[in-house]
């Protein structure tokens, strides 16, 4: 089988392979430890190379050969609509590990399915039935069809505004109910959805300067950008599969049905955080005496839950009297309580005798970076610029 090496195709061939077998390893970790986002990446990374599969060949010259120009014609290699469906499976199961599609979720998968009913159609009938080219007359691979193509755009736009609403959701419900929401975010995610807007983007431009996807020359840039996405998110996606059995992500993640019914429980009812809370200033001065004398803030993995069993009260109260009485979301409420017991710390000269990570640590931080930013945030100095003030 003749495959035409050169820069192109040698470009393209890389990155292709390397999601192929990056598409294996998750697909055997995402098996071997039931973490089904392993599989939803697996998923991706395969459709992301078969992807580059027409103009990795076309570059390699198979196109230009009887019988192999006609076999790949037939073959639906791009899945337009099903990279957008797969890219918010992964990050539903990123978020969530007890996600399954199901019931009327199938739906997402309705438009990819009539696309290969059609690709089989069209093989059936040109191969098997009229044994002449009829539906490729002229010559052009249906992938490629600027139809097709747009098609493919709008899905994607669309899957990716919904991957991104449902994560900002879960963004605002992490600082309502985990003082350690910093450990769950998901920096992989953000980093994965910038991937996607700058893939987004250079699309666009090429259907706007470029709109003509069946010629193969003036789409190499295009998927040399992708190729290099792709290379990014096989080794990103893996490396953060292998990372995610850090204690406080799963904490927090395997119990964010807990979450969904303390958020709806903080912001639903008669004493919803939006309303005004009945004796408002009695739960507050409660609020405070505990977390203070008790030290609640210092343990790490503390959540709105918690507290609320201390204090003898329902998340709804708790949430209401964060909200309402100190004018913050529970995760920095907790944070400041950390910050102020680490300037005491300070005050006391302790940092002459122990790290600022061992004071961070014993004030309920549970990482020097979570540490940095919520001290920043709550006196707007670093750490250290703050000590050198109080030395002065």
């Amino acid at each position: 089988m003749p495959f035409g090496f050169n820069e192109k195709s040698v470009f393209l061939l890389f990155p292709a392979l390397l999601a192929l077998i990056f598409a294996g390893l998750l697909a055997v970790q995402g098996y071997r430890s039931d973490q089904r986002s392993s599989l939803w990446l697996s998923a991706f990374l395969g459709l992301g190379s078969l992807y580059l599969a027409p103009f990795l060949f076309g570059y390699a010259g198979w196109y230009g050969l009887d019988g192999y120009r006609e076999t790949l014609f037939y073959l639906p290699l791009q899945q337009q609509l099903l990279l957008g469906p797969v890219m918010y499976g992964y990050l539903r199961s990123l978020l969530d590990p007890a996600f399954r599609i199901q019931g009327r979720q199938w739906w997402h998968f309705l438009p990819a399915v009539l696309y290969l009913g059609y690709s089989l159609v069209v093989w059936i009938t040109d191969v098997w039935v009229l044994q002449r080219p009829w539906f490729y007359a002229d010559g052009q691979d249906k992938d490629l069809d600027f139809s097709y193509q747009m098609a493919g755009l709008i899905s994607i736009l669309g899957y990716f505004a919904l991957s991104l609403r449902h994560y900002r959701s879960y963004r605002q419900l992490s600082l309502q109910v985990l003082s350690y929401a910093e450990a769950v975010s998901h920096r992989w995610i953000q980093r994965y959805l910038w991937v996607f807007v700058a893939l987004l983007v250079l699309r666009v431009l090429f259907f706007i300067f470029n709109p003509e996807w069946g010629e193969f020359g003036s789409k190499f840039w295009y998927y040399a950008n992708f190729s290099v996405m792709l290379m990014y998110i096989s080794f990103t996606g893996y490396t953060h599969a292998i990372r995610m059995e850090d204690q406080f992500w799963r904490k927090g993640i395997e119990n964010q049905g807990e979450w969904q019914a303390q958020l709806t429980a903080a912001t639903e009812g008669p004493t919803a955080t939006t309303e005004a809370l009945p004796d408002l200033e009695r739960w507050k001065a409660k609020l405070t005496t505990c977390m203070e004398q008790d030290r609640l803030f210092a343990n790490p993995g503390l959540t709105l839950q918690e507290v609320a069993s201390v204090i003898g009260a329902n998340s709804r109260v708790v949430s209401s009297v964060v909200n309402q009485g100190f004018g913050l979301n529970f995760n920095d409420y907790v944070n400041n309580l950390r910050c102020e017991a680490v300037i005491a710390l300070f005050k006391a000269d302790q940092h002459q005798s122990h790290t600022l990570l061992a004071i961070a640590l014993d004030s309920g931080f549970n990482s020097k970076s979570t540490f940095n930013r919520a001290f920043k945030k709550y006196t707007g100095l670093a750490p250290k610029t703050w000590l050198e003030g109080i030395k002065e």
